[in-house]
């Protein structure tokens, strides 16, 4: 936690750390994992709604835990930008982090993988490796997603790869309006 801001601590330090070394091939141990990485997330959001900061929405979209869906925003100048957001469990899960994907941000930024995938390589992996099996879900969102969206969001909105969904809708209102009626 050396270098981080103040907010950043305080929001870490209330994520639980998780204590279960399992990932989806291990049966009965995996569904523990799962229950505390249900509590994680829990927490997790629980903070941000108390600090007025709720950024994501996401559900496990499997009954096994293993594939992850949802909703994320960032807001800037003043302007809601909204991402749908997807991931899978790796099998060698927790010692690999899932690799998150904003699949309609692809090919946007030099700081995304084929199909999506947000690149957390350089700050992120070393972090997780370092606090592998205590690192969850929550972990990935808050201190991977997280920062990579107010890196990258106002780059994208401002180079004009970003449009907010009023100004998509916008042009084609316009020109509605403007035909002749009969």
């Amino acid at each position: 936690m050396e270098g981080w801001d103040k907010g950043t601590k305080s929001t870490v330090g209330a994520i639980p750390l998780l204590t279960t070394r399992a990932g989806p091939r291990d049966g009965e141990a995996w569904r523990q994992r799962l229950k505390e990485e249900y509590r994680a997330l829990i927490a997790y959001t629980s903070v941000n709604k108390a600090k007025d900061n709720d950024w994501f929405r996401i559900a496990a979209a499997n009954p096994e835990g293993t594939r992850w869906e949802g909703t994320c925003w960032y807001v800037h100048n003043l302007r809601r930008y909204e991402f749908p957001l997807q991931f899978d469990i790796p099998v060698a899960y927790p010692q690999v982090a899932p690799e998150i994907e904003l699949p309609t941000l692809d090919g946007k930024t030099h700081k995304m993988y084929r199909g999506g995938k947000i690149c957390l390589t350089v700050h992120f992996k070393p972090l997780w490796a370092k606090n592998c099996p205590r690192f969850g879900i929550a972990h990935a969102l808050c201190l991977g997603l997280a920062p990579w969206l107010a890196a990258e969001v106002p780059i994208l909105v401002d180079s004009g790869m970003v449009k907010h969904k009023d100004d998509e809708t916008a042009p084609a209102e316009a020109s509605a309006s403007a035909a002749p009626s009969s």
